[in-house]
C-alpha cells in the first residue's frame, strides 16, 4: 500500500444535491476525524455512514454524512471516507482544502483506480473498464465495460494463459526429466493440436476486436457530395431537426458541422462537410478542403448525389476519390424524376423528405456493420488498442509456433514463441507491466476516480 493519503472531489463540481469528497490511504480515516463533528470516525465499525458537521475550527462549514469503510473490503483496499456534503462549488472546495490542510494530498487523475490495480483489487483490463464505464454513452459502451469489470474477459485471457503454461511445462519436463513416466510426451502432433486450439482463441479475441472498437467509440459518417445535393438535408433527417441550415443557394455550409445520433444502440457522429466544387472564396475553399481529408479520415463516407440531375464531371471525380474506401453512394431525392445513369453503381435510393426516406441508407449502414447483431451482453470484446495490439502480437508468436513445428524445429527453439505469447497475454492483463504505461495509462482517467 502507498504510504501518503490522497483526496479529490468524486462527483462532478457545480450546483446539486451532493457532493463527494473521497479520501483514501492510513491516514484517511484520522484526516477525516480531525474536521468531523460527530461520532468518533476512529471508533466506527466499517461500512456506515455517520451524521455530523464539517468544521473549520469553531466554525460550521457543511452538515455532513461521512461513510467510513476499513481495510480491505474497499475500492482501493486501503482504509476510505466519503464525506457527502451539500452540493456547490464553494462548500465542496473549502471541505476539499480542509483535508489537504489537515494531511491529504490532492489525487492525480485516476490515482484511485490506480491504487486498486496496484493493491491487486483489480487488474489491468478491470481497470480500464472502469474508465469505459465512466466515458459509455450508450447501452452497449455500458455493457461492454461491465463485461470487463465483472471478469468475463480476463477470464477468457487467463485461460489461454494457463494453456500456454501447461505447454511450457510439459516441455521442461520432457528435457529435463525424460524419464518421468507420468509426464505428457511432447508429441509434435499433440503441440500442433494444443497450438491450433490457442490460436482459435486468440483469433477470435481479435476478430472480435473490431466490434469492441464500433462499441466504444462509435462510427464517423462523413457526408460528402456536390453542392445542394441535400448532405445538410440528409444530416437533419438522421437526426429529425434541422441542425443544418438548408437553403437552394451552393455553398451554404462552409464548415464541418458535426451532430452525434445513434443506430441500433452504436453511437455515430455525423459530420456534413461542405459542398465539394471550384470556388473562389477563400473560406469555402478551406471547407471544401477539410471535405476531402475527410475521405481518408471517417469510418464511412456517404456520398450524395442528385436522381434528378446527371452524373456531372465532379460527380465521377467524387466516385473516383471513394474507391477502396468504405463507403455508400445515397442517391436522394428519388421522388423526382430520375436523370441519373448509376449503371453498375451499387447504391441506395431515397430522400430526404419522408420521415422513412432514409430508411433504406440506415438499414445499409446497420447491414454493413452489422449493427443488429452487436452483442454487449453475452460477447467480450477488446476495447482498445493496447490491448489489440498485445492480442495481435500474441497471435503471431502462436501462428509462428505453428509453423516451426510444421518445419520440425526443434521443440526447445520453439519454447521461445510460447514465452513471448505468454508475457504479452500476462501484460494485457497486468500480470506484468512497465510504471511509465501504467502512469499513462491511468492518467486519462478522471479525477476522484
Amino acid at each position: 500500500m502507498e504510504e501518503d493519503t490522497i483526496v479529490a472531489i468524486s462527483t462532478s463540481m457545480g450546483v446539486g444535491a451532493i457532493s463527494i469528497i473521497r479520501l483514501s490511504g492510513k491516514d484517511a480515516i484520522s484526516i477525516a476525524n480531525s474536521i468531523f463533528k460527530g461520532p468518533d470516525l476512529t471508533k466506527v465499525k466499517s461500512h456506515t455512514i455517520n451524521y455530523g458537521y464539517i468544521m473549520d475550527k469553531d466554525e460550521i462549514i457543511d452538515e455532513v454524512l461521512v461513510s467510513v469503510m476499513l481495510t480491505p473490503k474497499t475500492y482501493t483496499t486501503e482504509d476510505v471516507v466519503e464525506i457527502n456534503c451539500h452540493g456547490g462549488i464553494s462548500t465542496t472546495n473549502k471541505v476539499l482544502a480542509l483535508t489537504i490542510k489537515h494531511g491529504a494530498r490532492l489525487a492525480e487523475p485516476g490515482e484511485f483506480t490506480k491504487r486498486a490495480f496496484l493493491n491487486g483489487r483489480i487488474n489491468l483490463i478491470e481497470a480500464e473498464a472502469v474508465s469505459d464505464l465512466i466515458s459509455s454513452q450508450s447501452e452497449k459502451q455500458r455493457k461492454m465495460a461491465i463485461n470487463g469489470l465483472n471478469g468475463r474477459l480476463t477470464k477468457i485471457v487467463e485461460d489461454i494463459v494457463t494453456k500456454i503454461t501447461n505447454i511450457i511445462a510439459n516441455i521442461e519436463v520432457n528435457i529435463d526429466y525424460p524419464e518421468y513416466e507420468d509426464a505428457i510426451e511432447v508429441t509434435p502432433e499433440y503441440l500442433k493440436a494444443e497450438l491450433e486450439n490457442i490460436e482459435s482463441d486468440l483469433v477470435k479475441l481479435k476478430s472480435n476486436s473490431e466490434m469492441g472498437k464500433i462499441i466504444k467509440k462509435g462510427l464517423d459518417i462523413a457526408l460528402i457530395g456536390r453542392p445542394n445535393v441535400g448532405k445538410s438535408s440528409l444530416l437533419n433527417a438522421f437526426l429529425n431537426e434541422d441542425k443544418a441550415i438548408v437553403t437552394d443557394i451552393s455553398g451554404t455550409t462552409r464548415d464541418l458541422i458535426e451532430a452525434q445520433t445513434q443506430i441500433n444502440g452504436i453511437a455515430v457522429n455525423l459530420i456534413d462537410t461542405a459542398g465539394i466544387r471550384e470556388s473562389n472564396n477563400l473560406i469555402e475553399q478551406l471547407g471544401i478542403t477539410k471535405s476531402k481529408e475527410l475521405i481518408n479520415t471517417a469510418d464511412l463516407i456517404i456520398l450524395v448525389l442528385n436522381n434528378n440531375e446527371e452524373l456531372t464531371p465532379l460527380d465521377k471525380e467524387l466516385l473516383s476519390s471513394i474507391t477502396n474506401k468504405k463507403s455508400i453512394i445515397f442517391v436522394n431525392k428519388n421522388d423526382l424524376p430520375t436523370k441519373i445513369d448509376t449503371t453498375g453503381l451499387d447504391i441506395v435510393k431515397g430522400n430526404t423528405k419522408t420521415l422513412d426516406g432514409i430508411e433504406p441508407l440506415i438499414n445499409k449502414i446497420t447491414e454493413m456493420y452489422n449493427l443488429d447483431k452487436l452483442e454487449s451482453k453475452d460477447n467480450t470484446y477488446l476495447s482498445n488498442i493496447r490491448q489489440i495490439n498485445l492480442v495481435e502480437e500474441a497471435l503471431k508468436d502462436i501462428t509462428s509456433a505453428i509453423q516451426d513445428t510444421d518445419n520440425q524445429i526443434p521443440v526447445d527453439m520453439l519454447e521461445i514463441h510460447l514465452r513471448s505469447a505468454w508475457e504479452k497475454l500476462r501484460s494485457l492483463i497486468g500480470d506484468t507491466y512497465e510504471d511509465e504505461l501504467i502512469d499513462t495509462l491511468f492518467k486519462n482517467f478522471c479525477l476522484g476516480k
